[in-house]
């Protein structure tokens, strides 16, 4: 009896690590463009301010020109994902990121301040379209190898490679500055994404789906409630990863780096070994029971009378969050047709994309007038707005007064990338 139990539960067990090792061979791709990201997070402020004696500001828009160049073509290549198939939409940011390396070589042998600036703002630029490119086509290409049951795994996987490859890349773009400065730094931005290229070219696309596919300005209204919940919900991450550092700092405690790798630690594993929950108990009902407790984690925070207490709710904060994006996204996607899928969540992950700027601001206005405590009350009070509308959501879904996909025939026609490719 025993042995026919263990056997069981082989078979049962066997398909995960089959469908894990599945979607991890094709979100590295992810991973390598979120590590180009890491790399100048920690150099290029640093070269900008200290060597070129540029202000700070100067040194922060830098930085934030990547994430404005993301936002700027996420529907440009959620249209490519969806007419070309996305495995044309990473190629793309392969090689867009390639080109970002490339630029990064330039400014090594500039001997301006002026010529390294705008040759390091290009960098920022082309690496911004190659997260977008990659990242969603990531996300599109492993659930049309997965599968639409698979689609909260595929999320889950693709944000642990980004926040891996970014934590890994910070570093070690420190290190490479040290040995060589922008010219180590460079060549690691060119030649890694030019081996992720290669294999990427010999990987086998997926079949475009041709349906009856809806205009962006459908798939933008449909997205709207989602992406306004996974917008304030999100509030909590940038306000520990901006701000952490400095609350622990108002308060005159140490341990800040504790509370980040806390938060990250609680994150991670919540998306590794609890993706499945998605798919067994439902997006909304998971978002849901998340919402509530990145509201307690972030009410700990505001309230918290000492380090440890903070690190806690950090840490709760964390496990709340980290299912919150795959979670919803699994409700959007099924309001729209396949054939928009790629559509779908590029503008989806903009409502993300537009939280994580416009939180900095608004934040700083708080903090100015109230204190950094109140940083993580507002951030409560944001989450509660998501758990309302989010609760409002699965009402209407479960009325059946939420639009649901319908494609122009009973079995979605399919064609090849190639032939795709060849019409357009």
């Amino acid at each position: 009896m025993e042995t026919t139990r263990n056997a069981a539960a082989t078979t049962q067990a066997a398909p995960s690590v089959s469908v894990t090792w599945q979607i991890l061979a094709t979100v590295y791709f992810n991973f390598i463009i979120y590590f180009l990201i890491g790399l100048p997070l920690a150099v290029f402020p640093s070269i900008v301010h200290n060597q070129l004696g540029l202000s700070a500001t100067l040194a922060g828009f830098l930085i934030s020109l990547q994430y404005a160049a993301t936002f700027v073509t996420r529907s440009t290549v959620g249209q490519i994902t969806d007419s070309w198939g996305p495995k044309w939409a990473v190629l793309g940011g392969l090689a867009s990121g390639a080109v970002s390396g490339l630029c990064v070589l330039e400014a090594a042998f500039q001997s301006s301040a002026t010529g390294i600036l705008i040759w390091l703002c290009l960098s920022r630029l082309f690496l911004g379209a190659a997260e977008s490119g990659v990242s969603t086509g990531c996300i599109t290409w492993g659930i049309g190898r997965m599968g639409a049951t698979h689609t909260a795994e595929v999320i889950s996987w693709n944000g642990v490679t980004s926040y891996g490859g970014i934590a890994a890349g910070a570093p070690i773009g420190v290190l490479l500055s040290h040995i060589h400065g922008l010219t180590a730094v460079g060549l690691t931005t060119t030649i890694l994404p030019l081996l992720g290229l290669g294999l990427c070219v010999l990987k086998k696309p997926v079949p475009v789906v041709r349906g009856m596919p809806i205009a962006l300005s459908t798939v933008f209204r449909r997205m709207l409630p989602f992406g306004g919940a996974l917008a304030l919900g999100s509030l909590g991450f940038a306000t520990i990863v901006a701000f952490i550092t400095l609350y622990f700092s108002d308060h005159h405690w140490s341990g800040a780096a504790y509370a980040l790798t806390a938060f990250g630690a609680s994150f991670a594993s919540v998306r590794i070994f609890f993706s499945g929950a998605i798919r067994k108990f439902g997006g909304y009902r998971c978002s849901l029971i998340s919402f509530i407790i990145e509201f307690f984690g972030l009410g700990i925070l505001w309230l918290a009378p000492s380090p440890w207490v903070a690190i806690c709710g950090a840490m709760l904060t964390g496990f709340g969050l980290s299912l919150i994006f795959p979670a919803l996204a699994v409700e959007a996607l099924k309001t729209v047709p396949v054939s928009n899928r790629g559509a779908a969540i590029a503008v989806y992950t903009v409502f993300l994309d537009v939280s994580l700027g416009a939180t900095g601001p608004l934040a700083g206005i708080v903090i100015g007038h109230f204190g950094y405590p109140s940083v993580y009350l507002l951030g409560a009070l944001a989450v509660a707005l998501a758990q309302a509308l989010t609760w409002r959501l699965s009402v209407l879904a479960k009325t059946r007064r939420l639009p649901v996909a319908v494609e122009s025939s009973p079995a979605a026609r399919t064609l090849p990338a190639q032939t795709a490719r060849a019409r357009l």
